[in-house]
């Protein structure tokens, strides 16, 4: 329970964690970042980390000087795509034989891991893209896509173009009107906003799958 309050705590309050950070470590707050982004869309056990919330926030606080926002692109972008495709490999090894009794089969969601196969069978390659910019889903999509055994030059191509929107979006977004007076006034409610909209898509989809089933 401690642990979830902390982390909710810092998804809310992402900017003030941010500047201890950057106090703390200085220009190793770069790794950090690298190792949270990548953490979040790499290991499939960790698809709670906050990714459009940093991105943003870190966006914001580089619109202020605490961040050279060239570097900070360069940094998430390349997390991203090592994050996806070491994710890729994971579920291409073990992705078929995890068994619910072992460890990892423990720690994986299966609800999710479902909404994120059926997600990929709908839209395929472009699921890749699209789960960027939808929590938990964007850390299991590449898990499912190497235990279906995509192939691997396509998934790549999905993985660099979605890690290309999804950071440049997001931490550009922070970086242009992070510091607007209204949204540094309301940071935690525009936090939450992000993340409420990023898992619509997924709700959306849901509502539309469950309407099917009862219709036929």
């Amino acid at each position: 329970m401690l642990i979830i309050q902390n982390l909710i705590s810092f998804i809310l309050h992402i900017d003030e964690h941010l500047i201890e950070i950057i106090q703390i470590f200085g220009v190793w707050s770069y790794a950090i970042l690298f190792l949270i982004v990548f953490v979040e869309t790499g290991i499939v056990i960790f698809p709670f980390l906050p990714g459009d919330s940093l991105l943003f926030a870190s966006g914001a606080l580089a619109a202020m000087g605490a961040f050279n926002i060239a570097i900070l692109l360069i940094v998430f972008f390349t997390a991203a795509v090592i994050g996806d495709t070491v994710n890729y490999h994971i579920g291409q090894k073990v992705g078929t034989s995890i068994s619910p009794n072992s460890l990892i089969g423990k720690v994986i969601n299966r609800k999710k891991m479902r909404k994120a196969e059926e997600f990929f069978n709908k839209h395929g390659g472009k699921t890749i893209v699209i789960a960027r910019f939808m929590p938990f889903i964007r850390t299991f999509a590449p898990f499912v896509a190497g235990a279906s055994r995509m192939n691997y030059s396509y998934f790549i191509f999905y993985n660099i173009v979605g890690a290309l929107l999804w950071v440049a979006i997001c931490t550009m977004a922070g970086y242009y009107f992070g510091n607007i007076r209204i949204v540094k006034e309301n940071f935690s409610t525009v936090l939450l906003l992000i993340i409420f909209l990023s898992v619509l898509p997924a709700v959306f989809s849901i509502i539309k799958n469950r309407l099917k089933k009862k219709s036929s």
